[in-house]
């Protein structure tokens, strides 16, 4: 541990001169990898510590997320199918009053948290879970997105249920909040208060890494792929880039969930839009294969044949995939569906019922298709995750680097505006409500971003990951206590539907967002 934390002592007491003969020598990039690594490889060991299932290594954490969706599943009697009409006539406005206490409506609540989870992952990581378990990790990463739902819809509820109504209309909630609240309640509030300390110190390091540097960086050596790689324009420009993008990020999160949620509800549906499009096009161009390529999707999910592309394997990659995907357990969502405008918690939390479906069931299934249609995930062996996936958009559309290219980068931006709002209702979560501490860390935020877009910081992105999926630990925790609160909630809002009590405002197709 001594040695350990001899190498931290250079990160944390570098004066300018030492910064600088360091970059002279090794490069700020390798110095700061090199200091923070010893630490980052130890949390990172623990967080996704695996245990070999059949040969193939399981991630515990995993295992802690499925499992946890799984009884949510059964405990809620399916919720996730018994209520996704209702959930979209919610969605759409039929049951908002406008007069209730929030800050957006259903429909920016959910685009606000989509544009947390829909990212990099449903392009490069699924790619990875084909390529490693075959097409048969498709089955059980829809079967995990499935019973994903049900958990998002009990910690939703109770994000909203816990919240923090403040005079102003200014909401805030999530795990810290139904943690700390909801366990005082049960009479366990000490347990409550450490674990919505460490959930909100996990979701600042995650908020910073993998939601603000991580995307930044991928971002930019997208862009730097398209404007002629290492020898162009753009290959030395990250901090140009990090500059550009740290001030669009900053322009609109300034103006706090009102804002982010006028971006993310245009945004979000727009790259979704254009990156399902061009997924069913290529579908459509094989239309031939399909019935072939669920056949492989099937048989592959149940094969005994080998270990990292048998059942096994499929089932572990698939599951990772949808764990990491749309973090259901993960807590982070609740934080922006608390800011709904409703006074029935229920009705948030079925609501967020579509954030996994449409992450993981529809937008990372399209990508597993198409790689498997295409025949990419074995004619490609040498490639995985972003270049995967863009070969096998390619080999139908040879522009589509380009579109990905985009998509990459709105897909990034409107994780960090996202991941930005959740690290700021922790800081002021740990540190106090107030314009003044929500802007200290907004800027710290962009900050961040010219730095993960300057800088190559393996190291520091594994730590903020390994932050991410701790959160999980925290919230599953109080999930399993809590869920006899949600399961009350929901019997009487059923209840009070079904007798006609519950008004409805509005009987029409249109998404109102005003």
């Amino acid at each position: 541990m001594k040695k350990h934390f001899a190498a931290l002592l250079p990160a944390l007491f570098w004066t300018p001169a030492a910064v600088a003969q360091e970059a002279q020598d090794r490069g700020i990039d390798t110095a700061i990898n090199e200091a923070i690594a010893p630490i980052s490889n130890v949390i990172v060991n623990i967080v996704f510590y695996s245990v070999p299932v059949f040969g193939a290594d399981f991630p515990l954490i995993v295992m802690w997320l499925v499992i946890a969706a799984a009884i949510a599943t059964v405990y809620f009697n399916f919720i996730s199918f018994r209520a996704f009409r209702h959930a979209m006539q919610l969605v759409r406005g039929d049951y908002a009053d406008p007069k209730d206490a929030g800050e957006v409506s259903h429909f920016q609540a959910l685009a606000t948290a989509l544009s947390g989870t829909v990212g990099l992952g449903n392009i490069a990581g699924v790619a990875i879970a084909v390529s490693i378990g075959g097409p048969g990790a498709t089955f059980w990463m829809i079967l995990a997105g499935i019973m994903g739902m049900s958990l998002k819809f009990a910690e939703c509820t109770l994000g909203v249920k816990y919240r923090n109504e403040y005079p102003d209309g200014t909401v805030s909630g999530g795990p810290m909040y139904y943690l700390s609240k909801g366990l005082a309640e049960k009479n366990m509030a000490g347990l409550g208060k450490f674990l919505a300390v460490f959930f909100a110190v996990c979701c600042i390091a995650g908020a910073l890494g993998g939601g603000n540097m991580f995307q930044a960086n991928q971002s930019f050596q997208q862009i730097v792929t398209i404007t002629g790689g290492e020898t162009g324009f753009m290959a030395d420009k990250g901090w140009l880039f990090g500059l550009i993008i740290a001030g669009i990020v900053g322009a609109v999160i300034i103006g706090g969930i009102k804002s982010i949620a006028r971006v993310t509800e245009k945004v979000v549906p727009f790259m979704a839009l254009v990156y399902c499009t061009a997924a069913v096009i290529i579908i459509l161009a094989h239309i031939t294969e399909v019935p072939a390529a669920f056949g492989a999707i099937v048989t592959g999910a149940f094969s005994p044949e080998g270990v990292a592309g048998g059942a096994i394997g499929a089932l572990i990659q698939g599951f990772k995939r949808a764990a990491f995907s749309n973090e259901a357990g993960v807590g982070s969502a609740s934080i922006a569906h608390s800011a709904v405008r409703t006074k029935e918690p229920i009705t948030e939390g079925l609501v967020a019922l579509h954030e996994p479906f449409i992450d993981t069931v529809v937008i990372c299934t399209m990508t597993a298709l198409v790689i498997v249609i295409t025949g990419s995930y074995s004619n490609e062996a040498g490639m995985s995750g972003v270049e995967l996936t863009s070969s096998a958009f390619e080999s139908v559309f040879p522009w589509f680097p380009y579109v990905l290219a985009l998509a990459v980068v709105l897909f990034a931006f409107s994780t960090m505006i996202s991941w930005s709002y959740y690290g700021v209702k922790c800081w002021t979560y740990l540190f106090g409500e107030g314009r003044k501490t929500e802007l200290v860390f907004k800027v710290i935020f962009c900050v961040f971003v010219v730095i993960g877009s300057s800088m190559s910081l393996g190291p520091v992105v594994d730590f903020s990951d390994s932050a991410i999926f701790a959160m999980a630990v925290a919230n599953i925790i109080g999930l399993y206590i809590l869920f006899p609160v949600v399961k009350r909630e929901l019997e009487s809002y059923w209840s009070r539907l079904q007798e006609g009590q519950i008004k409805r405002y509005r009987t029409t197709w249109l998404i109102h967002t005003d």
